[in-house]
């Protein structure tokens, strides 16, 4: 079992930019970011393959948002940039112990507890 911990998050303004990390306890292939705001349902955000060449981003954060990730670390990252309140979520990392990065969260082996991003306008 890969145990994974996210932290980062926090309150910001509209325009504002912040770095969420992820650290796992074990190595896992693809990694991912799901977000959950009150009241919606989870949805996709970003992945990245173990090789760092795949990546995939939900379209309402393509071009804004950039997942990293350094292997050597077990760590993963999401550079979320000119953030909206709509942005405001629980955001979730993800790993699975396939090397594809996917949009789907029941494809996903394991979860972190969540780091809460509030968007203010």
């Amino acid at each position: 079992q890969v145990h994974l911990v996210e932290s980062g998050g926090g309150l910001v303004q509209a325009g504002d930019s912040l770095r969420l990390s992820c650290g796992a306890s074990g190595r896992t292939y693809a990694m991912g970011w799901f977000r959950q705001a009150p009241g919606k349902e989870r949805e996709f955000v970003a992945a990245i393959s173990w090789s760092l060449t795949n990546t995939l981003y939900a379209d309402s954060v393509k071009g804004r948002f950039t997942i990293s990730r350094d292997n050597a670390k077990n760590m993963v990252y999401l550079q979320m940039n000119s953030l909206k309140p709509e942005d405001t979520a629980v955001y979730y990392c993800t790993g699975r112990r396939s090397s594809i990065p996917v949009r789907t969260g029941d494809e996903y082996d394991y979860w972190g507890q969540g780091t809460q991003v509030t968007v203010s306008s």
